[in-house]
């Protein structure tokens, strides 16, 4: 396996010995990880607000920026359906033009006349509890990758060692560890129906472009509340 093949989204470092051990000490849990998803995160906990004012002088509807480059937007206030249809219209406009990803609307019970509106500008259902409807939309070509609605999510850590005992590790682009300069081995989420030995290899390849060989299950882990999407 060469150390040496072209990055996709990440880049490859190799660690041995002690190096390898420092970077594991520092990381704590190699296996924590947030998929390249597009997965829009908890407004809350991890969004930077957009400017509410400019939005209402634009006559766009007020969105939260999540991480993973995508927006929320919680409806809170009564709105005629044609004016939010159209409100709707120019706001997903600029945020095509700005290269947002996922795009999040939060309906509460009480403002259920603004989902034929939603839905004609190609909203899905996402997932509802008994106060809200939420509805998602991909904005970017091509297949989403937003996480369906599930109570379990499944995910992988990849451990990959060379012939010259050299190991593989990433560093994050997107997610939580973005920016921290922490080093940690290829992780993902396990796409439904996939197996788990065919998604390890998966996301090797996906985040490095090397390909690699399952030998053996190292361990199990469960966390919970280790993947979340707007509540």
């Amino acid at each position: 396996m060469s150390l040496a093949a072209p990055l996709l989204r990440r880049q490859i470092y190799s660690l041995v010995g002690e190096s390898f051990r420092a970077a594991d000490e520092k990381l704590h849990d190699p296996f924590l990880t947030q998929p390249d998803s597009g997965i829009a995160m908890s407004a809350s906990e991890t969004s930077t607000p957009m400017n509410v004012n400019e939005n209402e002088e634009q006559g766009l509807l007020d969105a939260i920026n999540d991480r993973y480059g995508g927006v929320i937007v919680e409806v809170t206030q009564p709105m005629d359906s044609a004016l939010f249809a159209s409100v709707l219209s120019a706001s997903m406009a600029q945020w095509r033009q700005q290269g947002k990803r996922g795009v999040w609307i939060k309906l509460p019970i009480q403002h259920v006349n603004l989902v034929e509106a939603a839905v004609k500008e190609g909203f899905w259902y996402h997932h509802a509890e008994p106060n809200y409807l939420m509805l998602v939309h991909w904005l970017p070509q091509g297949a989403h990758t937003l996480p369906a609605n599930a109570s379990h999510r499944v995910a992988i850590g990849a451990f990959v060692m060379n012939k010259n005992r050299e190991v593989l590790v990433v560093q994050e682009n997107i997610g939580r560890l973005r920016g921290t300069g922490v080093w940690k081995f290829p992780t993902g989420v396990v796409n439904e129906g996939e197996d788990l030995c065919a998604a390890a290899v998966r996301e090797v390849k996906e985040e490095t472009a090397i390909d690699s060989k399952f030998v053996q299950v190292l361990a199990f882990r469960y966390e919970i509340c280790a993947l979340s999407v707007p509540q």
